[in-house]
């Protein structure tokens, strides 16, 4: 028998959802939402096969359905109240958004060389251990796929990222409110070159976009890299 997993984002945005329904008019990758480059980091999309790990409202995906004219998004996220209000706010963007209620790693895992573009903002390359995620975004990737994620620089109180392969346990609430952690992975820069070149990437670069000051601000670093032109058989 299978046993569900608690669902930690279940209160997630809820408060900005009860009052926001648009489809955003920018993309922002940093932790503010506020600076940095917008939907250009991910190339031209036109007539290509976009993938959100860990879309949570579709927020992001909807905005390049609307606006990017991409042939088809699929915005995949594991947690059912992140998905219920991604389907009510734009389920009526169907067929090119496509909305995906599953792990982020099967899914890639099912789909092998369907994707151009892969992205994550704050995403499941936040939440999920990359030494799993990673090779599988480089699988469901075609050959020469970009992959492009946001992730935090620093702790949000300002600790340095972990200088290897470690999570951090982050607060978070269950859905009926008791008290729980969940992982989260802060990385240092090098560390994530290291995992994306031993998952099959190359072209690896980054950027560290500042934060803007504030109780709460980080710095943001956005990842790019691109599937090698031949990946080695299972």
């Amino acid at each position: 028998m299978t046993i569900p997993t608690t669902d930690l984002w279940h209160h997630y945005g809820r408060t900005r959802h009860a009052t926001d329904r648009s489809v955003p008019e920018g993309f922002a990758w940093s932790w503010g939402q506020d600076s940095g480059p917008g939907a250009e980091a991910l190339g031209d999309v036109t007539g290509l096969c976009v993938g959100d790990l860990g879309a949570g409202a579709a927020r992001h995906a909807a905005h390049l359905a609307v606006r990017h004219q991409p042939a088809r998004i699929v915005a995949v996220d594991a947690s059912p109240a992140q998905h219920a209000m991604a389907c009510d706010f734009y389920g009526h963007l169907a067929p090119r958004l496509r909305l995906v209620h599953a792990d982020v790693a099967l899914h890639m895992h099912a789909m092998a060389s369907t994707y151009d573009v892969l992205y994550s903002v704050f995403g499941a390359v936040d939440f999920t251990e990359p030494r799993g995620l990673l090779p599988a975004a480089a699988r469901a990737l075609r050959p020469g796929g970009r992959l492009v994620f946001s992730t935090l620089a620093h702790h949000l109180g300002g600790t340095p990222a972990h200088p290897d392969v470690q999570h951090t346990d982050v607060p978070a609430k269950t859905p009926d409110g008791e008290t729980a952690t969940m992982c989260r992975w802060v990385l240092q820069e090098h560390v994530w070159t290291k995992l994306l070149d031993e998952a099959g990437f190359t072209r690896i670069s980054t950027e560290v976009l500042p934060g803007t000051p504030g109780p709460r601000t980080a710095d943001t670093l956005l990842v790019t890299a691109f599937r090698t032109r031949h990946q080695p058989t299972d």
